[in-house]
């Protein structure tokens, strides 16, 4: 049984972004997001920092400090689960996060953002939380039939409702 990692927010997260479960790199390197063709940091980095290369240059705890400051948190539907390789079609036997836990430790929630479909599949449970619920093209290189500014523009529109201080380029 593979255990996900810990969840990143404090009481100042205005958007919960979730995945569904960290992929082979993230696991081994105990960071969200840790595979280098995922886009989550790129596309986080372009959409709240005037300059992006700035943030991306950050080691991941910095990068994890100021995702945190632009009130973003980020956690995964599934606190363990089976599975070979990193797709979400391969995950097994999942055990879901107690998401009720955001209700006290993030005050300041505006919204959920679920990162692809497997972690949308959970929407149900995330709407129970009193917040808008928003579906994000999945970060992941496996969504390949989705460009890099496609998915920025999808993810600005989120970002944006949420209240997020989005100044990246348009």
């Amino acid at each position: 049984m593979l255990q996900g990692l810990a969840p990143l927010y404090s009481a100042r997260t205005r958007l919960l972004v979730l995945g569904s479960f960290p992929s082979v790199a993230s696991l081994q390197k105990q960071q969200y997001y840790g595979h280098a063709q995922n886009h989550f940091w790129k596309i986080t980095a372009t959409l709240l920092s005037p300059v992006a290369s700035d943030v991306l240059a950050l080691d991941y705890d910095k990068r994890c400090n100021w995702l945190l400051e632009h009130g973003v948190g980020l956690w995964d539907v599934y606190a363990a689960c089976e599975r070979e390789g990193s797709l979400d079609s391969n995950i097994r036997d999942a055990q879901l996060n107690d998401l009720s836990l955001v209700q006290t430790a993030c005050p300041q929630l505006q919204a959920i953002a679920h990162n692809g479909g497997e972690s949308f599949k959970h929407a149900t449970h995330t709407r129970h939380l009193g917040v808008p619920v928003y579906r994000l093209p999945s970060s992941s290189p496996a969504n390949a039939s989705w460009s890099f500014e496609r998915k920025l523009h999808a993810w600005r529109e989120v970002f944006t409702l949420a209240g997020l201080p989005v100044v990246g380029r348009q």
